[in-house]
């Protein structure tokens, strides 16, 4: 009896040891297998980018294990008044957890999901899922500064107030008119990989579309929406991730999207080429002088969008064929697009010259009001910085995201807690480590986009712009936009609105009650439109 003890503990040692020196990212199979994979739909490649480490190596085998992945929701119930009506609704604040093929958690997502009370049909009221950008970003910015109940508190013209930052009612809300489901990609905010998975698991193009496209699906299904016409609305980098979503939630969940809306549009992975790049930032330049009252008298003293359209004429012409011509254009030539391209931007013939005429965004930044000694921001110029070097090339930073970081992340913690009483400890990451993001160059996320219009006959697509965002300009995304389409036959399911503002837009109240309008009308148009013909 003895022996057999002696021998049976024996084995049990082995075998702990045995467990114990299992390396980390020798999982088994089914531990390692993506939840969100399904074969690549049309303009997307079929395997997994690689990150040149194997998957579960690196920085997950190295971090310690966190708390495991639970699901939870706060649920409370407000009064808000949109368009002058009482509007009831319920915020529910949550966690989803995605689980792969054999139920293994492997992704919590967070959420914040407004529904109006009262609504006799829910089947009939659309739903819009809403994500920002960066890529690595929280979807903090759209729900306190544009679509959300509630709303950072800013001046009339969307510069920053004396800290500590508050909230005020929202009355531009599109809760009236839709309800919304705010998520924080993994990573960003609350949302979090499971203990022992790579945290870069979904940190790429296509892994991030697969993802967020199963907390939709699975969301949906949860929530009885199905039925629902449902939307999409990214900002930014959230303008890739939407292009390429509404095609993946297509082709691999046969979920099909009545509208898109686009803000602050990327190039949806469509390269222009360097000089064309030039010619279509040029309005913008165009725009940004006139609001620092840098242009020649004859331009300055016209109304913006005039004045942009003898811009947007110019780089569409002249300027791009000078440009073609590079160092065979004539000396006369050359002079008279130096001198048509500061007219446009403000800046000096002579900087110009040297330019190659060729003006880059950060250099433009730096030098329009250097002899004021000051820089404008990248995401918005009508915010102006101050360098420690003010001769140098570039600027130190933008001045826009200045603006921005403190108010909505103090608002955010506090809106969360308050309010929603969503009651933790963990940090609500507005920034998320994200990096290296995976481009997976053969992603085309235009291409997704432009399939899925063509397979989806119903399917609008709306692009807000701000006229002094610099990071993705207007001029830029008219032009992605019609060469994504180039033959034309979707271009009545494409609209455009810009604002006298920047990047994000909705920060000027007359810019947010514009775009409120913009919003309804696009919403309206794509749930009672009548069929195309055959």
């Amino acid at each position: 009896m003895l022996r057999t003890r002696r021998s049976a503990l024996v084995l049990a040692l082995l075998v702990a040891c045995l467990v114990q020196g299992r390396p980390a990212d020798a999982q088994a199979p089914a531990e390692r297998r993506d939840p969100a994979a399904r074969s690549a739909p049309p303009g997307a490649q079929a395997t997994e980018p690689s990150t040149g480490a194997p998957r579960g190596a690196g920085t997950a085998a190295q971090e310690p294990r966190g708390p495991e992945l639970e699901e939870k929701t706060s649920v409370t119930r407000h009064t808000i008044r949109i368009a002058g009506q009482p509007v009831a609704y319920t915020a529910t604040a949550g966690t989803l957890v995605l689980r792969d093929d054999a139920a293994k958690p492997v992704a919590s997502f967070f959420y914040v999901w407004y529904t109006r009370d009262n609504v006799a049909d829910v089947g009939r009221r659309p739903i819009v899922y809403s994500f920002n950008g960066g890529p690595g970003t929280a979807s903090i910015w759209m729900h306190l500064g544009f679509t959300g109940p509630r709303r950072v508190l800013y001046d009339e013209d969307g510069f920053m107030l004396q800290p500590p930052y508050g909230l005020h009612d929202n009355e531009h809300s599109i809760l009236d008119i839709a309800d919304i489901v705010y998520i924080d990609p993994v990573g960003t905010g609350f949302s979090r990989m499971a203990p022992g998975e790579d945290p870069h698991k979904f940190h790429g193009v296509l892994d991030d579309i697969k993802a967020m496209a199963d907390f939709i699906r699975v969301f949906t299904i949860r929530q009885g929406r199905w039925k629902s016409p449902k939307f999409l609305i990214g900002e930014s980098y959230g303008t890739t991730r939407a292009s390429g979503l509404v095609g993946y939630l297509q082709s691999q969940h046969q979920m099909y999207v009545n509208g898109v809306i686009l803000v602050s549009m990327t190039n949806l992975g469509f390269e222009r080429g360097t000089d064309l790049g030039y010619a279509t930032a040029l309005p913008y330049m165009t725009a940004t002088a006139w609001y620092h009252k840098k242009l020649p008298a004859d331009l300055q003293g016209r109304p913006l969008k005039e004045a942009l359209g003898e811009a947007e004429r110019f780089a569409s012409g002249e300027y791009q064929v000078a440009l073609f011509k590079g160092g065979l254009l004539p000396a006369g030539e050359r002079a008279t697009i130096a001198k048509a391209v500061a007219r446009f931007t403000g800046l000096s013939e002579e900087f110009v010259r040297q330019s190659n005429l060729r003006v880059e965004r950060r250099r433009f930044w730096k030098e329009l009001l250097r002899d004021r000694g000051l820089t404008v921001g990248r995401l918005d110029s009508r915010y102006t910085g101050i360098d420690k070097d003010a001769s140098g090339e570039n600027p130190e930073g933008d001045p826009a995201m200045w603006n921005w970081d403190g108010p909505f992340a103090g608002a955010i913690h506090s809106y969360f807690r308050d309010e929603l009483k969503w009651e933790t400890d963990d940090k609500y990451y507005v920034w998320g480590s994200v990096r290296p993001w995976r481009q997976d160059p053969e992603t085309n996320v235009g291409e997704m986009l432009r399939r899925a219009m063509t397979q989806n006959p119903f399917l609008r697509v709306l692009v807000l712009a701000g006229y002094y965002d610099g990071a993705t300009d207007y001029f830029s995304a008219q032009y992605t936009i019609s060469h994504l389409d180039p033959g034309g036959a979707l271009a009545d399911r494409f609209q455009f609105a810009f604002y006298e503002s920047g990047h994000m837009m909705y920060l000027r109240n007359s810019a947010l009650a514009q775009s409120k309008q913009d919003l309804v009308r696009f919403i309206q148009a794509a749930t009672a439109q009548p069929a195309p013909g055959r």
